[in-house]
C-alpha cells in the first residue's frame, strides 16, 4: 500500500519520468544509474510533499495519537490536505472523463470530489505533465544530433557514428548550462503550490 501512495498521490511519478527522459535524451545508457534517479526522485517528493504532510501531521495524526480526535475525523482531516494537492495538479478535463465514466456529477465543493474518480484523474494529469516536461527536454538534444550527424554526413566521414561525437557533446552542454539546477527548478516550479 505504501508503494501505491507514495507513487500514485505524490508528485514522485512525475518527477521519476522525467529524469528517467532525460537520461535518454542524453543518451546514456545507464548514467547517471536507476538507484540515483529513484533516491533523486524521493527526496524531491519529500522536499515537494512536506507541507502537506506536515499539514496531514498537525490536523489529523498528531491530535488522533493523543486521542483528541475518532479514527474517522482523523482520516477525514488527512485526506484534506492531500485532496487539495492532488486538485491543483490535476487537470479538469482528466476530471471531467472520470466523472462520466463513474457517472457522477461533478461536486459543488472540491472537498466532496470522491477519491476513486481524483486519484486515477490526477494520476493521468502527472503522466501527461512529465511527458510534455520529457518532450521539453528531448527537443536540445535531438537539435545537436542532428547537427552533428548532419556536419559528419557532409564531411563523408559515413562510417563514424554520430552518437561518439555527440555524446560528448550532449555531456558538456548539459553541464555548462547547470542542467540538473535548471531542471530540478523547473521540475518545483511545474507543482502549483
Amino acid at each position: 500500500l505504501a508503494p501505491s501512495i507514495l507513487g500514485m498521490e505524490t508528485s514522485f511519478t512525475r518527477v521519476l519520468i522525467v529524469f528517467a527522459f532525460l537520461r535518454r535524451a542524453l543518451g546514456t545508457q545507464q548514467s547517471p544509474p536507476n538507484q540515483i534517479l529513484v533516491g533523486l526522485a524521493l527526496f524531491l517528493t519529500l522536499f515537494i510533499m512536506m507541507p502537506v504532510w506536515q499539514k496531514i501531521d498537525t490536523e489529523a495524526l498528531t491530535p488522533y495519537l493523543n486521542e483528541e480526535i475518532q479514527q474517522s475525523v482523523a482520516v477525514e482531516r488527512g485526506i484534506a490536505p492531500l485532496r487539495s494537492f492532488m486538485l491543483k495538479q490535476t487537470r479538469e478535463d482528466d476530471l471531467i472523463m472520470f466523472l462520466g465514466a463513474a457517472k457522477i456529477d461533478k461536486p459543488e465543493k472540491s472537498e466532496d470530489m470522491p477519491l476513486h474518480v481524483l486519484i486515477p484523474s490526477f494520476v493521468i494529469s502527472e503522466l501527461r505533465t512529465a511527458f510534455e516536461i520529457g518532450f521539453l527536454i528531448y527537443i536540445p538534444f535531438v537539435v545537436l544530433d542532428l547537427i552533428v550527424a548532419s556536419v559528419l554526413m557532409s564531411m563523408g566521414m559515413m562510417m563514424l557514428p554520430p552518437v561518439m561525437i555527440s555524446l560528448p557533446l550532449k555531456i558538456i552542454l548539459f553541464v555548462l548550462v547547470d542542467g540538473w539546477h535548471l531542471i530540478t527548478a523547473n521540475l518545483l516550479a511545474s507543482f502549483k503550490l
